[in-house]
């Protein structure tokens, strides 16, 4: 089912990522295609976050390599990843927003740090990226004073403020309403094919995400145990996707972290049994 896109913007190569001797991510190779909205799925704690701050170059992997745009983000100088870091935006989970900035001065925020535009021109890619979203009419105000929906999409209009190639999303469908879970998928979709963009996202939401991805990106394990289109995933026979897409309290995925036997925790061992009256 894996594929090989032609035309990839990131790419990892047998990348192994852990923190000390807990390994994240294991031998993982897999393309993220241009111009394409990627979904990467999975239950918590399997490494979606991971890759995203592996692309970003916030974190290095132990072997293997993360490519944007062909280039290797680990062995990047300072320099080098600044300038491929203005390639990208980042809609951050919540939406991040600083709290003492209006929600034009938010957006406005990158324009500002990142290059040397005059305000009058600035105001003006500000109000078309509020605009795209629906929120140019919140530009005065904080973000205390509007709602959490509104916030992520405010967030969004700071991620596209510098035109980037590539946006990352994560969990933008978290803790919305239905209205606003909509809104945004939408968003995400539209603002990907009419900017040109290539888009990757974390998401549980299995509806909204088949709906609106070309490409998805299934981690467990630390290994990418499913990858394709969303009706290929949907087909998967794989135990653990099936267990994933379609929501099953059984199968591979357990309830209980790894770990010591109940009996053993609690000093019940087979001693401990038999003085009880019990079998050993």
């Amino acid at each position: 089912m894996a594929t090989t896109p032609t035309s990839s913007l990131v790419e990892f190569r047998h990348l192994t990522f852990g923190y000390g001797e807990r390994v994240i991510l294991q031998d993982v190779s897999v393309h993220i295609p241009r111009g394409k909205v990627t979904a990467l799925m999975g239950a918590s704690g399997g490494g979606k976050t991971t890759l995203m701050r592996l692309i970003g170059g916030q974190n290095q992997g132990q072997s293997g390599e993360v490519l944007f745009d062909g280039q290797d983000v680990g062995r990047m100088d300072s320099a080098q990843l600044y300038a491929a870091r203005r390639r990208m935006g980042m809609l951050f989970q919540f939406g991040a927003l600083f709290a003492d900035l209006s929600v034009y001065d938010n957006v406005a925020f990158p324009l500002r740090e990142h290059t040397d535009l005059p305000e009058v021109l600035i105001r003006d890619i500000v109000l078309m990226k509020l605009n795209a979203v629906g929120l140019r009419g919140t530009r005065d105000l904080m973000p205390s004073e509007i709602s959490g929906g509104m916030a992520r999409r405010v967030a969004l209009a700071r991620a596209i403020a510098l035109d980037p190639e590539l946006v990352m999303y994560d969990e933008p469908l978290t803790g919305l309403d239905p209205i606003s879970v909509g809104t945004a998928s939408k968003l995400i979709r539209e603002l990907n094919d009419s900017m040109g963009l290539t888009s990757i996202f974390v998401s549980h939401e299995i509806e909204h995400t088949f709906a609106m991805a070309d490409h998805v990106i299934i981690l467990a394990n630390g290994r990418v145990a499913c990858e394709g289109t969303p009706d290929e995933v949907r087909q998967s026979t794989d135990p653990l996707v099936y267990q994933y897409v379609h929501a099953l309290q059984d199968g591979p995925v357990r309830f209980h972290y790894p770990g010591v036997t109940v009996d053993e925790d609690f000093g019940f061992g087979p001693e401990a049994r038999v003085a009880a009256g019990g079998m050993p």
